[in-house]
């Protein structure tokens, strides 16, 4: 494929999320030769974010800054990312697939009349066809997508294609556009957190997720410290969520978030189809259960038959020693 590609890059908290710098990623190996073109959209100073961009591999970088843009809105954003689409003429477009991603997307590729292939695991590249790997059927399956004209429009799950290594000696062009961001209908007037601290979830690269067997949130305690000593972060199924031990902001699975750790333990989950939708792409999977006859051991690659506040506090105990 020829020339430019788009990467919009997220914002959280101030800082760029991994996934942004994995679509920068996923830009190259479409067209190693192309012209890798960040995009920013935020309030503030966002100059040293662009840099950063450009360190992971972008060639240069768009911001837009506009204080409708302080807290994302498909309206907002989507005029601010369209000016600079418009302006831009690129030939594929890359962003994570995200919560934002998942809201922004199809309304850019709608007004862009063009297709979009939604939550890319990876990409093949076989001469000059780009083939797009996407998990379906709650991830029993995988298909093989290809474009075949116009736009190549597409979101990246996050976790699945590594960055690039950055390189701080790199540099490029930070340009700030100006984008008359107006006529907002919906106005966030607060945003209240409900994730726990630390790690993103979704961009974990260690997880450990509690279930029913945890048997309240007091149970949940040494999870948290579990995933401490690990640097990850703390998960839990539907059952976990809907009895109230953890926060719906941490349930996996269908209906939740869906990851793909380097890690992912579960302990106390059997292993329900929707729970498995969330998580078993995993790299590696290790399962703590007493029921040795649970569901989850047919798709963990490690699996500890016992009593998960014995065998947790073993754990931990263990990985502080070799720490």
């Amino acid at each position: 494929m020829s020339g430019k590609i788009l990467v919009i890059g997220e914002v959280k908290d101030g800082a760029l999320r991994n996934v942004s710098f994995e679509a920068i990623a996923a830009a190259k190996k479409i067209n190693p030769d192309g012209e890798i073109v960040g995009l920013i959209c935020g309030n503030g100073e966002l100059t040293p974010l662009g840099e950063e961009m450009v360190q992971y591999g972008a060639d240069r970088v768009v911001t837009v800054a506009h204080e409708n843009l302080q807290n994302y809105t498909s309206e907002g954003y989507g005029q601010a990312v369209m000016a600079v689409i418009d302006e831009q003429a690129p030939d594929a477009i890359v962003m994570g697939h995200t919560a934002i991603g998942k809201d922004l997307t199809p309304k850019l590729a709608s007004k862009l009349n063009t297709g979009l292939i939604s939550d890319a695991v990876d990409i093949e590249v076989d001469g000059d066809q780009v083939q797009f790997v996407r998990p379906i059927y709650s991830g029993k399956a995988f298909e093989k997508k290809i474009i075949t004209d116009g736009l190549t429009f597409f979101t990246i799950r996050p976790n699945n294609i590594a960055s690039l290594e950055k390189d701080t000696s790199r540099t490029g062009d930070v340009g700030e556009k100006t984008v008359d961001v107006a006529d907002i209908r919906t106005i966030i007037k607060d945003v209240v957190r409900k994730a726990s601290e630390g790690v993103d979830l979704s961009e974990a690269n260690v997880i450990v997720a509690g279930g029913r067997g945890v048997k309240s949130a007091e149970g949940f305690k040494p999870l948290y410290e579990l995933a401490e000593v690990l640097g990850g972060a703390v998960g839990a199924s539907r059952g976990a969520c809907d009895a109230e031990y953890c926060d719906y902001s941490l349930q996996i699975g269908q209906t939740g978030k869906v990851v793909t750790p380097d890690l992912y333990i579960a302990v106390g989950i059997s292993g329900a189809i929707q729970h498995l939708a969330g998580m078993s792409n995993s790299k590696v999977i290790v399962a703590i259960n007493k029921d040795p006859e649970a569901t989850i051991f047919h798709v963990a690659d490690y699996g500890i038959v016992g009593d998960l506040f014995e065998i947790v506090p073993l754990l931990i105990e263990e990985i502080k020693k070799l720490k």
